[in-house]
Parts: C-alpha cells; structure tokens; sequence
C-alpha cells in the first residue's frame, strides 16, 4: 500500500519533457511526428482563417464599387485595384464573354453562355479557396489513429516491463503507461484543432459560393441594362 500511494507521488514531480526525453524509440517517434502534424495544421489553419476573412474583404469592397459603376466598362477598370478578390475573377469570365457578344452582334445575343462563363469562375475560385482543405481533413482523420497506434504501443511496454519485473508493482508500468498517454493526447490535440477548423472553413466555403451565385445574378442584371436590344 505504501507503494502505491509513493509511485504517483513520485511520477507526480516528473515533468511532461521528462517523460517524453525518457521515452522508447518507437512512442518517441510517435510524439515527435503528431507534434510536426499539429504544427502543420495550425499553420495551415492560420493560413487558412487569413485567407477566408481577405477574401470576404476584398469582395465586399468590389461589390460596393460594382454596385456604385454606371456601366461594365467602368467597373472593369476599377477591378484593377481589387484584382485579388474572388468576385473580380468571376467578373472577368463574364465580361469577357459579353465583350466577344457585343463586339460581333453589337448586344447580348446569348445569355446562356455568359452564365456558363460565370459559373466556371465560380467553380474556378471555389478551387482555389478550397486548396489544402483536404489536408485539415487528412489531419483530423489520422492523427488519433498515429496517437491509438502510440498508445498501444505504450501499453504493450508497460506489459512487458510488468513481465519483466516479475511483480505488479506500479513502477514497472508507469513508464510505458505515461507514453500511451501522452501519444494519445497528442493525436488529439492534433486532430480536435483541424476537426473544427475544417467544419468552420466549410461553411465559409459555402457562404463564398452563395455570394458569388448571388453577384452572377448581379451581373446579369447589369449586362442587360446596359445591352438590351
């Protein structure tokens, strides 16, 4: 009993950084790839975050500026100085196609294909906000199973010291113990952070599509004022 009560006691002074300097070669390979997979994540995520809220800026800017413009002529020159947003390349697809129209028939002549163009810049740019999300997904997906696989690992060493020891003392154990939990932990700190940053980046996603299908109407509307029949 009083060995018992002793060994947490003990554990208890031994920092986190010395049990993960204490560890076997496996668990500490284990640590050290879940600890490089959430530093790539949260780096991503930063990128990520930083990416979403410029483009939402950048766009509500264009839009008052497109909504200020009398005519596509006007509003094409004033794209210039939001070139980055993702409503300016959705503007680009389209006024380029009515551009070809007006200068062979003089108007819109088919307004089908100019929303064909618009649709291509909005799947275009939904690529390009979409890009490296698979990778938050890929992290959220696997780094509890590299954690799982450390935590095995942890415990089947602790058996074995068990084994080795020939007794069931706590001593024994609480090394390979102390492992499997520290690699679980890591799993999930890796994996919670890019669970969540994914679903938000999701539905930011979405709201990007709805705002560009809703400037397509837009630029519709703005096409057939100025080159109505």
């Amino acid at each position: 009993m009083k060995e018992v009560l002793t060994v947490p006691f003990l554990l208890a002074q031994v920092s986190l950084w010395e049990m993960v300097k204490q560890a076997e070669p496996i668990p500490m390979a284990v640590m050290v790839l879940l600890a490089l997979v959430s530093v790539f994540s949260w780096t991503l995520i930063f990128a990520k975050w930083s990416a979403f809220r410029s483009a939402s800026d950048r766009n509500r800017r264009f839009l008052r500026t497109f909504r200020k413009s009398q005519g596509m002529e006007a509003v094409a020159l004033a794209s210039e100085q939001f070139k980055s947003a993702p409503l300016v390349a959705v503007f680009d697809f389209g006024y380029e196609e009515v551009e070809r129209q007006v200068k062979q028939k003089g108007t819109i002549s088919n307004k089908l294909s100019i929303e064909r163009a618009l649709h291509l810049g909005i799947s275009e740019e939904l690529a390009v906000l979409e890009r490296s999300m698979n990778l938050l997904a890929t992290v959220a997906s696997i780094s509890p199973f590299i954690g799982l696989f450390g935590t095995v690992w942890g415990i089947i060493d602790a058996f074995s010291a068990l084994g080795l020891s020939g007794s069931a003392s706590l001593r024994a154990v609480a090394p390979g113990i102390a492992e499997a939990l520290i690699t679980t932990a890591l799993g999930l700190f890796a994996a919670i952070p890019a669970a969540i940053a994914y679903n938000i980046f999701g539905q930011s996603l979405k709201e990007q599509n709805a705002r560009m299908e809703d400037f397509s109407l837009e630029f519709l509307n703005l096409a057939e004022r100025q080159f109505e029949d």
